[in-house]
């Protein structure tokens, strides 16, 4: 009991010192991060950080930045440029797009929200309305092309990062802008060269005719060299950093042309540094060290609450099946980690089929479900013909359900209180847990019985075909968690091998999913552990399958877009 309290305590511990770290680092130097909602167009809210540096005011205004992420994503993911920028001396406001994180509609909405957006950073008392940037990674250029085409006027200069201007007409916008100042920043390794540049490799962007279009030149455009005239708002400048797409937000490299773009086209930045010279990644840390206590305090607020007079009737010592590890068990094991992953790329491609409705309204999710469904039954087909020895299981369903619940439910009072007081969450580079607003709570609640469904068979094949008699405990951890994450971790090294030495993926048609493929090795290890945890300590699945269900609904509707909702319309699916 006594080590259950540590652990628990432990878990809180981390979760604060990650935290802080976090908010320490984003607010370096004087800077305030404040949470903001304001009105969108057509009856939308957005939702946007806005960092102000020391001294920024009415009576000295700053020069500011509007940033924007990238498709699927939220605002904390430009968090690199707000902390180098604001720690600069620039106002930055970063958005969540239309439909994504806290802003309401659907993705492609009001031009992705991009006008909205700029009016209101103009409409902060302590920007320098003369001296405003924009800033754009991905799908994140959509809301840069829209906010630039309703005031032409308005800002002073752009860098697109993985991007192209006409990234918007993915999901229909028809906004166009002859932007002011453009740096377009495309990683060397970018796995989206071919839609946005038409090229088959991010290191020949420099060949790609809509580029050389766009720079207004009959030849290969040279890296680094400004094209026009900055004083007339006709310069234009390519880099090309050695970078895939997820890397130029979250890299030295990718951020530091962005940084040293602004610091050249606008102008009163009260603290210039170097563009190489970054703390961002230390947030990064912070929020990795909170998602690490997060699992940390989960776990122990199991262990917990099976001392509990009434949760006491769950905790009953794994009996395991299988005498030993032969030739059945690998077998087993080969398939539960290859088959989600050899299936991933074919299987949400099927997904797209599932469109987006009133209680489904998210694309992503709506896939990924396909995939982990139709792996529940591929698993249980696969149960008929290994035959393997099944468990003795006591499942309590009440209790398993209100322990699930609790654990959970404790989980996210700790990202309640980091995000209202430190305004940080739990994540790392493409991973990444936010707290549910009401109507993101309402996505989830219909979400969730197809998330549990699949982790209940999952886990119960888990459990059956894998645990062994007298097996070590890390033996154990390490065989549940090799077997939910291995498969994507070699889908992912094949994928990120061919594109290292060839310029390309190893199937280059999936750029997307390869991405989204990433986060899926640490999900699906926390998923493991947690399997694991609660299976030695009631002999059943079911608590584990439960929490894991709340868990990763929770991830996944908090994190992805929407695409459907009662006032608008489905835009066209043209997306790669």
């Amino acid at each position: 009991m006594r080590k259950s309290w540590l652990a628990f305590a432990l878990g809180w511990a981390v979760i604060l010192a990650g935290s802080l770290l976090a908010h320490v680092v984003q607010t370096s130097g004087g800077v305030t991060v404040q949470d903001v909602r304001f009105a969108g167009d057509k009856g939308t809210t957005l939702s946007a950080l806005v960092y102000t540096p020391p001294g920024a005011s009415a009576a000295r205004p700053a020069p500011a930045v509007l940033v924007s992420h990238g498709y699927i994503n939220t605002r904390e993911m430009q968090s690199a440029f707000a902390i180098e920028l604001a720690r600069r001396g620039f106002v930055v406001l970063a958005m969540d797009m239309s439909g994504h994180g806290g802003s309401t509609g659907i993705v492609g909405t009001n031009d992705f929200g991009g006008p909205a957006a700029l009016r209101y950073l103009k409409s902060l008392p302590q920007v320098d309305k003369a001296n405003i940037g924009l800033e754009g990674h991905s799908l994140g250029g959509g809301p840069v092309v829209g906010a630039a085409a309703s005031d032409p006027a308005g800002y002073k200069s752009v860098v697109l990062e993985g991007s192209t201007p006409a990234i918007g007409a993915v999901f229909g916008s028809a906004a166009k802008a002859d932007l002011r100042n453009l740096a377009i920043v495309f990683g060397g390794y970018d796995e989206f060269a071919e839609l946005m540049w038409q090229v088959e490799k991010g290191v020949d962007v420099p060949k790609s005719k809509a580029l050389q279009a766009l720079f207004r030149t009959s030849g290969p455009v040279v890296p680094g060299q400004v094209y026009g005239d900055v004083a007339a708002g006709s310069a234009r400048v390519l880099y090309v950093p050695p970078v895939t797409h997820p890397a130029e937000h979250f890299s030295v490299a990718g951020v530091a042309p962005a940084v040293d773009w602004f610091q050249k086209t606008l102008d009163g930045e009260a603290n210039p540094l170097p563009p190489t010279q970054q703390i961002w990644i230390w947030k990064e840390v912070g929020t990795l060290i909170g998602f690490a206590g997060l699992v940390i305090l989960m776990l122990a607020t199991f262990q917990l609450l099976l001392s509990a007079p009434w949760f006491r009737a769950l905790a009953h010592p794994a009996e395991p099946a299988a005498e030993r590890r032969g030739g059945r068990w690998w077998l087993a094991f080969v398939l539960t980690a290859a088959l989600p992953a050899i299936t991933f790329f074919p299987f949400m491609k099927l997904g797209m089929l599932f469109l987006p409705m009133a209680f489904f309204p998210q694309w992503i999710t709506n896939q990924l479900l396909v995939w982990a469904l139709l792996n529940a039954v591929l698993t249980l087909l696969l149960g008929l013909v290994l035959k393997s020895a099944r468990p003795s299981v006591k499942t309590d369903w009440l209790r398993s359900a209100a322990i699930a619940l609790l654990v959970a439910g404790v989980g996210y009072l700790s990202l309640h209180i980091v995000d209202q007081f430190l305004h940080v969450d739990y994540r790392f580079w493409v991973l990444g847990l936010k707290p549910l607003d009401a109507l993101h709570l309402g996505y989830a609640l219909a979400y969730l019985p197809l998330w549990t469904a699949f982790f209940l068979v999952a886990l119960h094949a888990l459990h059956a075909n894998l645990a062994v008699k007298g097996e070590g405990r890390m033996v154990q951890y390490a065989a549940g968690m090799a077997a939910m994450c291995l498969g994507f971790v070699v889908l992912l090294a094949v994928q990120y091998a061919s594109l290292f030495v060839t310029g390309r993926l190893a199937i280059p048609s999936e750029p997307l999913n390869t991405i989204v493929g990433i986060q899926f090795v640490p999900l699906l290890a926390v998923v493991g552990l947690i399997a694991v945890f609660t299976y030695r300590r009631t002999g059943s699945h079911v608590p584990g399958a439960l929490i894991c269900a709340l868990f990763i609904t929770w991830y996944v509707v908090s994190g992805t877009a929407t695409h459907w909702s009662p006032q608008f319309q489905l835009p066209a699916p043209g997306r790669g």
